[in-house]
């Protein structure tokens, strides 16, 4: 297991262990695994995104915290959520990696997120300038998941 996992782990321990919603203090976290402090912000930022379903807020200073909560919405209001999270553009691997986690989570059937998925691949926009693909995936997607609802 590598470091990250391990930080990501020990993250998904404490909000279990506090209901969903956990405060931590990253030079304490970094110091009871054995890392650096900017090795618990890289996991923050690549694992627990509001695409995978976290809220994440953070207040510097001497007593400063870092606030996780895991958002437990099912049906429309995930799905909303996720629309909301999604902004003007969006590239195919964020694309990819959303509808994996939806897939998962059951707000969409797995032959759905597969023809998603197809629907806003890189091979399908391809006639479209390269430019605006990430703003037309985006579009595409946000429609196809209001619809989905």
């Amino acid at each position: 297991m590598n470091l990250s996992e391990l930080v990501a782990l020990r993250i998904l321990e404490l909000l279990d262990a506090a209901g969903g919603e956990a405060e931590i203090q990253r030079n304490e976290l970094a110091s009871s695994i054995g890392c650096v402090p900017s090795q618990i912000n890289y996991v923050l930022t690549s694992r627990f995104t509001p695409e995978q379903g976290y809220t994440v807020e953070s207040r510097r200073g001497g007593g400063g915290y870092i606030r996780i909560t895991r958002v437990n919405l099912s049906g429309g209001p995930a799905i909303m959520h996720i629309i909301n999270c999604i902004g003007q553009t969006l590239d195919f691997a964020t694309a990819r990696a959303l509808l994996n986690d939806i897939s998962a989570r059951g707000l969409v059937n797995s032959t759905t997120a597969k023809v998603m998925t197809a629907a806003v691949s890189d091979s399908s926009l391809r006639e479209c300038p390269a430019q605006f693909r990430d703003k037309l995936r985006a579009q595409l997607f946000k429609q196809m998941l209001m619809n989905a609802i």
